[in-house]
């Protein structure tokens, strides 16, 4: 199946599917009381990881993806653009150039964090080249390091900052926590149930996994997030996971979400 074709099989199925347990057979949107404003809509791209070639062609659908009655597009960006995939470079270099007539916004994704621990502490590669260091090295030419010992830690660290450019540096480093437009939150692994929304940790943000994933609690928004790769996009009740595993499988999935409605498009 081509792309386009992906995208519009997943547009025509929508919700059906892909909704849990309580929500299979009910009419009314499970998002009913969180909603976004009429004229609004807001596309949210889930983990990248280096995939700069679907990247392109999912920014370019979304940019033609038809917007007769919306007055405010946003572009969300859930995080992890680093790592795994064989073009992080590149992919930051395109997330600094948004598609215009967009709000965009970047939030940080434990692997985005990781790049920078390393540049600060480079004893971080122990951990760092355990999911995806090496690759993000190679994309802006550096050796990766050869040998378990400090020293060479040292040496590839100081060779990145060497050469990641300013821009680049600058992007990681300002990029937000956590996003709230509407009846949606929109952040990198999900939030820590029983805790308010603005008292969230950074560290859960980036984090979280089983006790965010296994909640039914109401959060008081529709969290939408990534981190968690699945086959194809999943709906609950309290969030949405919009990370398809595009390092792996080759798949980069975007939420698009319009007043209670949410819709995918997908490219490979």
């Amino acid at each position: 199946m081509s792309g386009h074709e992906h995208i519009d099989s997943v547009q025509r199925q929508g919700l059906r599917g892909l909704i849990s347990g309580w929500f299979a057979g009910r009419k009314e949107s499970p998002f009913r009381r969180h909603r976004l404003r009429a004229g609004e809509r807001v596309y949210a791209v889930g983990d990248i990881h280096g995939c700069s070639r679907q990247l392109d062609a999912l920014l370019a659908r979304i940019a033609a993806d038809p917007a007769e009655g919306i007055s405010r597009r946003f572009l969300v960006f859930l995080g992890d653009y680093v790592d795994r995939g064989p073009d992080s470079k590149g992919v930051i270099e395109r997330l600094l150039s948004p598609p215009a007539g967009f709000e965009a916004t970047a939030v940080r994704g434990n692997h985005d964090q990781t790049l920078l621990d390393f540049l600060v502490d480079p004893a971080v590669y122990g951990v760092w080249r355990e999911f995806g260091g090496r690759d993000t090295l190679v994309s802006y030419g550096v050796v990766p390091p050869l040998f378990d010992q400090i020293e060479d830690f040292e040496r590839a660290r100081n060779d990145l900052a060497a050469v990641l450019p300013a821009a680049h540096r600058q992007f990681l480093e300002g990029l937000a926590g956590s996003l709230r437009i509407g009846g949606y939150y929109f952040t990198h692994a999900g939030v820590r149930p029983g805790v308010a929304l603005e008292e969230q940790s950074p560290e859960d943000l980036m984090w979280i996994r089983d006790d965010f994933l296994n909640s039914r609690q109401d959060f008081g928004a529709v969290v939408v997030h990534g981190h968690s790769p699945t086959p194809q996009p999943v709906v609950r009740s309290n969030r949405i996971g919009v990370d398809t595993g595009a390092y792996a499988t080759g798949c980069l999935t975007a939420a698009v979400l319009d007043g209670d409605k949410c819709r995918f498009m997908s490219v490979h």
